[in-house]
Parts: C-alpha cells; sequence; structure tokens
C-alpha cells in the first residue's frame, strides 16, 4: 500500500514541475516578444525618418540617385516584411543603405551645414543608439529563454509543449567592417 503512496507523490511533484518549468518558458518567451516589441517601435521610427532624409539629400546630391533609390528600397523591404526574421534581415540591408547614404554626404558641404539634415542626421543616430541597446536587452531575453529550453529538465517540458528556441539579433558582416576614412 506504500507504494501506491510514493508513486501518487511522486506523479504529483512531475506535475508540479511540469507546471512550474511551462509557466516560466511562457514568461520568458512573453519577455523575449516584448523586447522585440521595444525593437520593432524603434525600428519603424528608423523607418520614417528616412523619407525625410533622403528628401534633403536628394536636393543637394542630385547624381547620387543609386543611393538613394537603394535605400529607399531597402525601407520598403523593412516595411513590408513580414516575420521578425525578414524584419532583422531588411533592417540589416537598411542599415547598410544608410551608412552608404551618410558616408555620400560628406562630400556636399552644403548639406552638411543644413540645420534640416543636421537634425534629421541627429534624431536618426540617437534612434540607431536606442535600437543598440534595445538589441542588447532582446539579445540577453533571447539568451535566457533559449537556454531553458535547451537545457535538462526543462527542454523536456519545452519538447513537449511546443517551445522552439528564438533567433538572436545579429550584427550583419557589412556593419561589423569599420568604414574605411581618407582626407
Amino acid at each position: 500500500m506504500s507504494w501506491w503512496i510514493i508513486l501518487i507523490i511522486v506523479v504529483v511533484l512531475i506535475v508540479l514541475y511540469f507546471i512550474g518549468a511551462y509557466n516560466g518558458l511562457v514568461k520568458l518567451r512573453n519577455r523575449v516578444k516584448d523586447q522585440w516589441a521595444q525593437i520593432d517601435v524603434l525600428l519603424k521610427r528608423r523607418v520614417d525618418l528616412i523619407p525625410n532624409l533622403v528628401e534633403t539629400v536628394k536636393g543637394y546630391a542630385k547624381h547620387e540617385s543609386e543611393t538613394l533609390e537603394n535605400v529607399i528600397n531597402a525601407r520598403n523591404r523593412a516595411l513590408s516584411a513580414g516575420s521578425p526574421k525578414e524584419e532583422l534581415d531588411a533592417n540589416k540591408e537598411l542599415s547598410s543603405a544608410l551608412g552608404r547614404l551618410l558616408a555620400i554626404t560628406e562630400s556636399y558641404p552644403d548639406l552638411k551645414a543644413n540645420t534640416n539634415f543636421v537634425d534629421l542626421q541627429n534624431q536618426l543616430k540617437e534612434t540607431e543608439d536606442k535600437i543598440a541597446y534595445a538589441r542588447q536587452f532582446y539579445n540577453d531575453a533571447v539568451l535566457t529563454y533559449n537556454n531553458k529550453v535547451q537545457t535538462i529538465p526543462s527542454n523536456f517540458v519545452a519538447m513537449i509543449a511546443g517551445f522552439k528556441t528564438e533567433t538572436f539579433f545579429e550584427v550583419s558582416q557589412e556593419d561589423k567592417i569599420a568604414p574605411r576614412v581618407q582626407f
């Protein structure tokens, strides 16, 4: 008769562990989604700043149309991205295109003196800095969540309940290379 009691206690403990692990995974997954939402807001702000920046540059750098078109095309891809992965990829491309746009503005002293351009450039820089911080918080949340999904014994609960690992917000290879500045 006592082995029934031990069996019931073991089953209850397993059920309680499963419930606790499941709830922990849900909380971590929600934290990842929340951090992504913070990044998403900042990416939207950056995308909203781009048309004004492009229009300002267009007035000074008419023969740089290819660069301007690349920025607009990258912005459109970022706006139409459906999943976080697509949005990450599109925003990597957008970052690269913006870097090229800001690099060509160095050739236009009148543009660099334009107060509207300087203000837009400062807003864009501030937004980029906020994206970098938000990316750090997002990646920390993804690390914690992925560790829980992949480590024993919570990985059994994750597998049974269908929890999948999340993707880190990584910097593109182009962004890792320092720009070459010549005087």
